[in-house]
C-alpha cells in the first residue's frame, strides 16, 4: 500500500553556484561518499548533485521527522538508482514495513526526483 509520494524539483544552476563557492564544504555536508564519487566522475557535477539533493529532498516530504542531509542518499543497483538509509533510520523503515522507490531525472536546467513510500509488510 502506497503510504506517501514525494516530489522536489531543483534548478541545476542553483546547485552549481553553491558547489563552485564552497566546493569541499559543500560535499562533505550534504552528500555521502559514495554520492561525491558518482557526482565528481562526471564532466558537469552539478546535475548529478541536484539530482541527488532533489531525492533527498523528496524523502523529506514523505518522511515525518527532521533529517539530516547525511541521513539518506544516493546509490545504484545496476544503472536503477536507489535510496540508502543511515542505520537508525534503515531500522525504522523496516520495523514499520517500509520500502522506498526512486526515480531520478536530470538535464541542463532542471533535476527531478519522486519518491514513493510504499508499506509491505504490517508494522512489527
Amino acid at each position: 500500500m502506497i503510504v506517501a509520494v514525494g516530489s522536489d524539483l531543483v534548478a541545476v544552476e542553483r546547485i552549481r553556484r553553491v558547489y563552485e563557492r564552497h566546493q569541499r564544504r559543500f560535499l562533505e555536508r550534504h552528500f555521502a561518499s559514495v554520492e561525491q564519487r558518482y557526482a565528481l566522475a562526471a564532466a558537469d557535477p552539478a546535475e548529478r548533485l541536484a539530482a541527488r539533493w532533489a531525492a533527498k529532498e523528496a524523502f523529506a516530504k514523505v518522511w515525518p521527522e527532521r533529517l539530516g542531509w547525511r541521513d539518506v542518499w544516493v546509490e545504484h543497483e545496476g544503472k536503477r538508482p536507489c535510496l540508502r538509509f543511515a542505520p537508525r533510520l534503515a531500522a525504522r523503515l523496516e520495523r514499520e514495513g517500509l520500502v522506498c522507490h526512486l526515480s531520478l531525472s536530470h538535464e541542463r536546467e532542471f533535476a527531478l526526483a519522486v519518491v514513493v513510500l510504499e508499506r509491505v509488510t504490517p508494522p512489527s
